[in-house]
């Protein structure tokens, strides 16, 4: 088995490569990446050819999906990374797996079991463009949380999630806010709600904030090439759409 890896930590992927020779001693590493643009430019090339790809999402020059709208990937892939942010569901639809770091050799060892057991059906599959995973997200998981339950001194009260504008994090505690401009603590991590919110109608446009589609009144230009997000409701909050997050930010507002 031909293998390549895409991972900027250096002892990562020692590490990792360690774990497939103990797998496997046959098993040949043939290249190695720590970039989008090198990674890319490898792929691109139809002479390079591998047989399954261990890809990490944070790379030393942005996040490692924007690979699939540089070039078509047709190689199966076992994600990996040290963030659970990402909706673990998504990137099984190359069939696969998704490793949370560190990697343990019995998780590797079950990955490569299932890319083993299926590596028939790979043939006629590719990913083209992160829309492609967003898609296959929605496909895969249905049952977003559509209500959120706060405790407002002794009672209890459970609100919609259509009604919420805005989920943030101030310090250690995450808020969500309504539409009608009151706010409540939530015993939630921006983490947990990224996975339990449906995509297609919230975007987690940095670290700190999560907007629902419906509660945006403006998108606006703001400097180096980010964008400002206004809500329907006053916000006293600046509302930044992270660099790297700006073009897949569009294409979930523009629901393309």
């Amino acid at each position: 088995m031909k293998v390549i890896i895409i991972e900027d930590e250096v002892l990562a992927a020692d590490k990792l490569e360690r774990l497939l020779h103990k797998y496997d001693p046959q098993i040949q590493v043939i290249d190695r990446f720590e970039s989008i643009t090198e990674s890319s430019i490898w792929l691109g090339n139809p002479e390079n050819v591998a047989d399954l790809i261990f890809l990490d999402i944070h790379l030393v020059d942005g996040l490692s999906f924007e690979i699939f709208n540089r070039v078509q990937v047709k190689t199966p892939i076992i994600f990996t990374t040290a963030y659970n942010e990402y909706a673990l569901n998504a990137f099984k639809l190359n069939s696969v797996d998704y490793l949370l770091k560190p990697v343990t050799f019995d998780n590797l060892y079950d990955a490569l079991k299932k890319y083993e057991s299926m590596k028939e059906s790979f043939g006629a599959k590719s990913i083209k463009s992160i829309e492609e995973l967003s898609e296959a997200l929605a496909n895969i998981q249905k049952d977003y949380k559509t209500r959120f339950m706060v405790k407002v001194g002794e009672k209890l009260k459970s609100f919609k999630a259509d009604d919420t504008e805005l989920f943030y994090a101030e310090g250690r505690d995450v808020f969500i806010l309504l539409s009608d401009g009151k706010r409540y603590i939530i015993d939630y991590k921006m983490e947990e709600l990224q996975d339990l919110l449906d995509p297609k109608q919230f975007y987690r446009i940095s670290r700190s904030f999560i907007v629902n589609i419906n509660a945006i009144n403006d998108v606006l230009v703001h400097s180096n090439s980010r964008l400002k997000v206004v809500l329907k409701t006053d916000c006293e909050r600046e509302l930044i759409v992270s660099r790297e997050k700006v073009n897949n930010f569009k294409n979930w507002f523009s629901g393309s």
